[in-house]
């Protein structure tokens, strides 16, 4: 009998935890786009792809250095917030696009300012998630954002993510690029039991750096496939309405152990 009352209370333990860190279940095929580095191709051709779908997606965006000045490699600030008047969620990825498990907290506080400053003068919501540069971290970014007051923070780490166990600031992803495609559509089939799959992508194409490139047709493809199967695809923003942050925050203790690089 007492080995039974421990089972039932660690049972109610278990479940209640559950209850918190979810305002409603996590819908199987439910899918996070996000966009790294703010190049060209997001508003000329992954906005206009993602609106024809009806499609959410966040954009992580930075002023990569030192080509950002070049017009034809990267979104200039009136082209980022036609992202925001479009209605998808412009967010965080530092100024410079900086390794942030490199920083001082000044620096890294400086680096998120930057963001948020330019986004207030346009109008644009203040960013409240937070993409990793290269996916470098450590604990210490962890408490800067929490300083910050973010929300969520992506890493890579090429796995689905599970709101029951792994921290707000640790959310994995698999990073997209033109030879992973057997890998991405198979990351797809994890959208279910509570677990939600996202993705990182990079320019579409990405004239710059070629080894994180996707091809339009290739893009359009995935976004093809997510809407005949019937996809519910969101921003990274949109994860609240099914998770309750504080919460998953108080309970879940961050696992540095498990795989978050690629």
């Amino acid at each position: 009998m007492k080995n039974l009352i421990v089972l039932l209370f660690i049972f109610s333990s278990v479940t209640n935890s559950q209850a918190q860190i979810l305002k409603k279940p996590i819908p199987d095929k439910l899918v996070v786009l996000t966009f790294d580095d703010a190049p060209a191709s997001h508003y000329s051709i992954v906005a206009p792809m993602l609106k024809e779908f009806g499609f959410g997606g966040t954009f992580f965006v930075c002023e990569f250095q030192p080509n950002y000045a070049d017009s034809t490699l990267y979104m200039n600030w009136r082209q980022i917030k036609a992202l925001d008047k479009m209605g998808f969620e412009v967010a965080n990825h530092t100024h410079t696009h900086e390794n942030v498990s490199k920083l001082t907290q000044g620096e890294f506080n400086s680096q998120l300012t930057y963001i948020e400053a330019k986004s207030d003068s346009l109008g644009i919501p203040k960013p409240t998630n937070f993409a990793y540069p290269g996916y470098g971290l450590n604990a210490q970014s962890l408490k800067y954002l929490q300083e910050k007051e973010y929300v969520f923070a992506r890493a890579g780490g090429s796995r689905a993510y599970d709101p029951l166990s792994d921290h707000p600031f640790l959310i994995p992803s698999w990073a997209t690029d033109e030879t992973n495609k057997a890998e991405i559509m198979k990351a797809f089939d994890q959208a279910k039991d509570g677990k939600i799959v996202i993705l990182t992508i990079h320019g579409v194409p990405d004239l710059e750096h070629p080894w994180v490139n996707t091809p339009p047709e290739l893009f359009k493809e995935y976004l093809q496939y997510l809407d005949t199967n019937h996809f519910i695809v969101i921003s990274m923003k949109d994860l609240e309405s099914y998770i309750d942050v504080e919460a998953a925050k108080r309970t879940i203790t961050p696992d540095f152990d498990k795989k978050n690089s690629n």
